[in-house]
């Protein structure tokens, strides 16, 4: 995500889109609190200087982010961010209604497309937070600790690369549930040895990783099918 302080004045992005990417830039702004419900948005030449777009770029991007409901605009005053209901937003019952299996499915669907996404997209930040997940994943795992939340944080850090909010989402709404590992009970484990799957899950993380490196949006997103269809064999009976 990009920040005022982040973008020089004048600079533009390499985008065919730009609203698009203003509007994810405020979305995801508004999504992780750093703009607040009542809160004011800069003012329109503050978003042009920041930003490096047109009068025209922020006033579209204004009147997508009315249109989805994330602000209301007062003539003469400015844009404030909305207090968005729960009972708007996508809520999934996890604990009760999804499997592994079905939760893998829905994942095989969306994450092969956003990690192809994230591979064109992301910043050279957004790879650095992608490779200290994997050395904290590989760390909690050599000290036999729980990598669950470094591997929730890698998935979820693909998701924001994509610069679109609502694959972010759809993943936080999964919570704990997005690794399967969470969810399997001690009495249909068996002989499995969880340990060691989470080791194949990190060497398949490191493919998904140097696919992302090297931007090449097509090994990223076979690499995430293999990944996420393995753990559908490793964690799914029948």
């Amino acid at each position: 995500m990009s920040t005022e302080s982040d973008i020089a004045p004048g600079r533009r992005r390499p985008s065919t889109n730009l609203a698009h990417d203003l509007v994810s830039d405020l979305t995801q702004q508004i999504m992780r609190g750093l703009l607040k419900p009542g809160d004011k948005l800069p003012s329109e030449s503050t978003i042009v200087r920041a930003h490096g777009v047109s009068r025209t770029v922020v006033r579209e991007a204004i009147s997508k982010l009315q249109a989805a409901g994330w602000v209301e605009t007062h003539h003469g005053v400015g844009s404030f961010v909305l207090e968005r209901q729960d009972t708007h937003g996508l809520r999934l019952n996890v604990d009760t209604a999804l499997s592994v299996r079905d939760i893998l499915e829905l994942r095989l669907g969306l994450e092969t497309q956003a990690v192809a996404l994230a591979a064109r997209r992301r910043s050279a930040e957004q790879l650095a937070q992608m490779r200290q997940a994997l050395d904290d994943y590989q760390q909690l795992l050599a000290n036999n600790d729980s990598c669950v939340e470094a591997d929730q944080r890698f998935h979820l850090l693909i998701a924001e690369a994509t610069g679109n909010p609502y694959f972010v989402q759809i993943l936080q709404s999964l919570g704990n549930a997005l690794i399967p590992r969470t969810r399997v009970r001690d009495a249909e484990r068996g002989d499995v040895d969880l340990a060691q799957l989470a080791t194949l899950a990190n060497q398949e993380h490191e493919t998904l990783y140097a696919a992302i490196r090297r931007q090449d949006p097509d090994a990223a997103r076979a690499a995430m099918w293999t990944h996420l269809s393995n753990s559908r064999e490793r964690f799914s009976a029948g």
